[in-house]
């Protein structure tokens, strides 16, 4: 994955984040719970942090496989952890009980790749 490629996955989550973030704020709230929303706001936060994440990562010039590792666990991780959260927000109003079944377990599938995104870039950053 190229320089390129991780600036435009940060500037994708970034500001798509800010249009959930608006959306969420100006629409939903008149429609979801305030645990719903405030998941919903989890979500928008953890793709913002990751879009600037893969940003800061794009500006890195050193050791690009690894780098590139770190990328893919940080845009799969948000596309998993952001993306189901948003699902079960919005999932929240419907009577359907089969939106839980599938999109809980991916929550923490997504959050364990986060979690160990970061820990390969502490490790990386450690060594370098």
């Amino acid at each position: 994955m190229a320089d390129k490629q991780r600036s435009l996955w940060g500037v994708l989550f970034c500001g798509s984040a800010v249009i959930l973030g608006a959306f969420g704020a100006h629409l939903l709230e008149q429609y979801l719970s305030p645990e719903a929303l405030q998941s919903y706001e989890v979500g928008v936060r953890y793709q913002f942090f990751h879009g600037l994440a893969l940003l800061f990562l794009s500006l890195k010039q050193d050791n690009a496989k690894f780098l590139n590792r770190v990328a893919i666990l940080f845009i799969i991780g948000t596309v998993l952890f952001s993306g189901s959260i948003f699902g079960l927000a919005l999932g929240s109003q419907s009577t359907s009980i089969i939106l839980p079944k599938i999109l809980g377990p991916i929550t923490p599938m997504g959050g364990s790749l986060l979690i160990v995104g970061w820990i390969i870039l502490f490790i990386g950053f450690v060594k370098s």
